[in-house]
């Protein structure tokens, strides 16, 4: 099972990365952009994720992922029961989230974070 720590410790690594508390939610982001949040009872985790690729993620493993919430439905968002991941898995959901929203110039100098 994953952790708020799990999820921190990794996050915070990922280059122009702050954490900010927003109503009582841990939120990752790059500059305004939010690529990482969690719910406040720090269940589930919200993370950025192509819009036209959710339906097909949720309906895979729907015991796994979740539709965004009514106010989120309009953002490239998804959402996740942290205790169905497992580090690895995390690891790369949020790393892709990351991708989405950090200029490409930034990534492309960070190759280290591909691996494992």
């Amino acid at each position: 099972m994953v952790t708020v720590d799990d999820v921190r410790s990794w996050a915070i690594r990922l280059p122009r990365t702050t954490e900010a508390l927003v109503y009582d939610r841990v939120k990752f982001r790059v500059g305004r952009i939010v690529y990482a949040a969690l719910s406040r009872d720090e269940t589930i985790m919200g993370f950025g994720y192509p819009k036209d690729e959710r339906d097909a993620l949720v309906a895979g493993e729907p015991e796994k992922f979740l539709p965004p919430l009514p106010s989120d439905e309009r953002f490239n968002w998804v959402r996740v029961r942290l205790a169905a991941l497992d580090v690895p898995e995390m690891r790369e959901l949020v790393l892709d989230a990351w991708l989405m929203c950090v200029p490409k110039k930034i990534a492309a100098i960070h190759p280290p974070l591909h691996a494992p």
